[in-house]
């Protein structure tokens, strides 16, 4: 009833939440929408796992003092900071104007510095497997065409990428994860090289796709066997990641490549200038 039924007064939503227990906080913090007096309840009373229901809800507004606790938050919890880097920007965008005073402020500058340091930290494992190594460039229009033709129709899925595994047709394997992950295509690309298969599972479950099909392309690609080890590992990896979680760091993944390879194109024209 708390977290569904639409009959219950906001008045006694907020007389719920600030004197029942925890149950009863996180069956209010997954109502479809919380107002900011409500959730600036539940902040104060409710625990982590309230706090990350509240950062998941897209329905959920918080005031500006609201806002500053969630920040604080993130900063003692590498959970909340994940949850949280899902909707940081329309927070982080509000929290300086919103939420004036010396207090206030001191948090919203640690955040545009040590938050989102340790979100990019967060998302280190998809960070390290994206490395740009140099390689003749593939042209994969033809195979992106292939794929967003079966996306159209419905019939870019388990079945197909896993066809695409088994035949070894790289290009349209590559292809198919770019288009599902939303991830571009040399990232892919990076990550299906690399002998870690953290950043290519993240890159698959980002995907959606299942985890027989994820170990198929763990099987097929070019970076060598998969122990026994490596493959309950890479399972329950897989089995733990949320596909939120998954997006957001093959996200931060794409501006991490990004970086590096400007990085390299600035050291090439300096040895070029020193030529």
């Amino acid at each position: 009833m708390l977290r569904k039924s639409q009959a219950i007064r906001p008045g006694d939503l907020e007389a719920v939440a600030g004197s029942r227990g925890e149950q009863h906080l996180l069956a209010i913090a997954d109502r479809r929408e919380l107002a900011e007096d409500l959730t600036d309840i539940l902040l104060q009373r409710g625990g982590r796992n309230v706090c990350r229901a509240l950062v998941r809800n897209s329905g959920a507004r918080f005031s500006a003092a609201g806002q500053a606790t969630l920040v604080a938050k993130a900063r003692d919890d590498d959970e909340v900071t994940k949850d949280l880097s899902l909707r940081t920007d329309a927070i982080l965008r509000e929290l300086p104007s919103a939420a004036p005073g010396e207090a206030i402020g001191g948090i919203a500058d640690a955040t545009d510095c040590e938050l989102r340091q340790r979100i990019k930290e967060a998302a280190g494992p998809i960070a390290r497997g994206l490395g740009v190594k140099e390689r003749r460039p593939v042209d994969y229009s033809e195979a992106r065409s292939t794929v967003v033709a079966l996306s159209r129709i419905g019939k870019l899925n388990d079945s197909t990428v896993n066809r695409f595994a088994m035949r070894n047709e790289t290009a349209n394997l590559i292809a198919s994860l770019s288009v599902l992950s939303d991830a571009p295509t040399e990232i892919i690309e990076s990550i299906m090289a690399d002998a870690d298969c953290t950043s290519l599972v993240m890159a698959c479950r980002a995907s959606r796709l299942n985890w027989q099909t994820t170990l198929t392309i763990l099987k097929t690609r070019d970076a060598g066997q998969l122990s026994d080890e490596q493959r309950e590992r890479a399972q329950q990896l897989f089995e733990e990641l949320y596909l939120s979680t998954s997006q957001w760091a093959v996200r931060w993944g794409d501006m991490a490549a990004g970086a590096g390879r400007t990085a390299a194109s600035n050291n090439g024209a300096k040895s070029g200038a020193k030529r």
